[in-house]
């Protein structure tokens, strides 16, 4: 485990047991909690996989954290078995005992070694709390964790939406974080061998704007979301 990596672990794992609060106290201006966010991603994430005719059995949860999207990915994705990994053995502990499943397990990043075997990882502003010159490298561990053609489901803040950048300086874990532009996170997910087949912004209105929810998935190519998710595939 590197320098960076053990401050990464101090850091998360000091906010664990606050994580929620913390994070309910920067959502709470979109009218909303984790909950509606995680299940959004799990949800758009599964309508494009079915556009590919895409059917993952093993998933990773790169930077799982305390495991919020695992009971979304048993109940959306369909999948046998789920790997959650991150840097934190507290956020991971937590994460074991809300996530109980015989079809998940979570492990400490330094305990896994990718050998080509997943056939999806999902991983959501994990990112941007990566220092500039350890990004190649977790992204290399994310390719070889994948198999030959697997995909990639990257999710990022969208740092160009303003309310995006305003929940983060309400979060004590996200205010120095470095954000990734999306032309920034094409240019390290194609240096990083992957190719990508489509990007899309979500969470464009908040929840007092929740009645045009509906035109959103006719507009998410267009940079207005608070988040935005490019997916991949392995070359």
């Amino acid at each position: 485990m590197t320098n960076q990596e053990s401050l990464n672990k101090t850091d998360f794992d000091e906010f664990s047991a606050e994580y929620d609060v913390a994070l309910a106290h920067g959502l709470s201006v979109s009218g909303e909690d984790k909950n509606y966010f995680a299940r959004g991603r799990i949800a758009w994430l599964a309508s494009c996989l079915r556009q590919l005719k895409e059917e993952p059995q093993s998933v990773m949860d790169f930077g799982c954290g305390t495991g919020s999207a695992i009971p979304y990915m048993l109940d959306l994705l369909a999948v046998k078995s789920i790997l959650g990994v991150d840097v934190s053995t507290k956020s991971l502990e937590i994460a074991r005992h809300t996530s109980n499943s015989e079809r998940t397990q979570f492990l400490l990043l330094s305990q896994y070694q990718p050998n080509g075997e997943m056939d999806l990882t999902f991983c959501n502003g994990v990112f941007h709390h990566i220092p500039l010159e350890e990004r190649a490298a977790k992204l290399n561990y994310i390719y070889h964790s994948l198999r030959s053609g697997g995909l990639l489901a990257f999710w990022e803040n969208n740092p160009w939406n303003p309310g995006t950048r305003y929940v983060m300086s309400r979060i004590p874990f996200d205010r120095d974080a470095i954000t990734l532009a999306p032309p920034v996170a094409r240019r390290m997910l194609r240096a990083g061998r992957f190719e990508i087949l489509r990007t899309d912004f979500l969470f464009i209105f908040p929840g007092v704007l929740s009645c045009f929810r509906c035109v959103e998935p006719f507009i998410a190519r267009l940079p207005l979301g608070a988040q935005y998710q490019m997916l991949c595939r392995k070359l």
